[in-house]
């Protein structure tokens, strides 16, 4: 069994630009929560002619702080690891300013019945990328190279961005050091949260530069430690259902028993997604908000 640890030593000043790498520049937003840690972090990828990775949530005084940590330099590329509110709505304001285009797997289609998910991670369901990439597309710049990884499951157009040149992957909310990821249905999804997370398992990332938290040298221990975390809280959830519970509140009552109660909302929605995943394996079967086990399927 691989132990999951967490690190969460992260000290960092709102606004500062700290240099990671010889291409890799970090300035944190000042948006602190349960969700976001010390706040979103956007990267500057590059000198001379960057890229900045994850612009932030639609804040002015971040917007100047990623000006002024580029200054003299030119922005040729916005890139986007996902659409949650944290992450892209800064995008317009500093392409307004930079004049650059924009790039991302694409925006996720609205519910029907409104938005789901009311988190510090809301969607937002107003970016659209100029440029919509695929998985294994690449962007390059004067002395840098990245390549898209697509990777759903906390979001439906989640794609983490690989730094040839430092063998180092912005991982966006996929995998963090400080925290497991949120994987809030209907848009978030668990069976392609375990295929993305085997699929980081077979690349030779040395170091992970997350958008929440400190960055990951030696990374695939964490990854190992987030499936195996993932794997025994399915076998918790299935075992609660066995024991008589039947709904998402039953279930966050029994495996996350003595959890924040700030974070409930948080935990349900991960709940959901597992019983959801199970009932997809054929192990539960649902009717309605009802869950129950399958005879003979374990």
């Amino acid at each position: 069994m691989t132990d999951l640890v967490f690190d969460r030593e992260f000290a960092i000043t709102p606004g500062r630009a700290e240099v990671l790498s010889p291409l890799v520049r970090r300035v944190v937003a000042n948006n602190p929560s349960a969700f976001t840690f010390r706040g979103t972090s956007s990267f500057i990828v590059g000198r001379g002619e960057v890229a900045v990775i994850d612009p932030g949530p639609a804040d002015d005084a971040h917007l100047a702080a990623l000006l002024e940590a580029v200054r003299g330099e030119t922005v040729s590329h916005i890139l986007i690891t996902h659409t949650h509110a944290d992450h892209s709505p800064l995008a317009a304001a500093l392409q307004k300013a930079t004049g650059a285009k924009t790039f991302g797997y694409g925006p996720v289609p609205a519910p029907a019945g409104g938005e789901a998910l009311r988190l510090d991670a809301s969607i937002d369901h107003a970016f659209q990328p100029d440029v919509r990439l695929a998985d294994g597309d690449t962007i390059a710049g004067r002395g840098w190279t990245l390549d898209g990884v697509f990777t759903p499951g906390h979001m439906s157009n989640h794609m983490c961005f690989a730094l040839r040149e430092e063998r180092a992957l912005f991982s966006g909310d996929h995998v963090m050091a400080w925290a497991t990821s949120v994987i809030a249905p209907p848009d978030g999804d668990m069976a392609q949260y375990f295929a993305s997370l085997g699929k980081l398992l077979e690349r030779d990332d040395q170091v992970y530069h997350p958008g929440h938290g400190p960055s990951r040298p030696n990374p695939l221990p964490l990854v190992r430690g987030y499936l195996a975390h993932r794997r025994m809280r399915e076998e918790a959830i299935r075992s609660s259902v066995d024991k008589g519970a039947r709904s998402v509140a039953d279930v966050v009552a029994t495996v996350y028993a003595g959890l924040d109660s700030t974070l409930h909302g948080a935990a349900s929605l991960s709940a959901r997604a597992h019983l959801d995943h199970l009932v997809e394996q054929g192990r539960l079967r649902k009717s309605g908000g009802v869950y129950e086990p399958v005879p003979g399927n374990r």
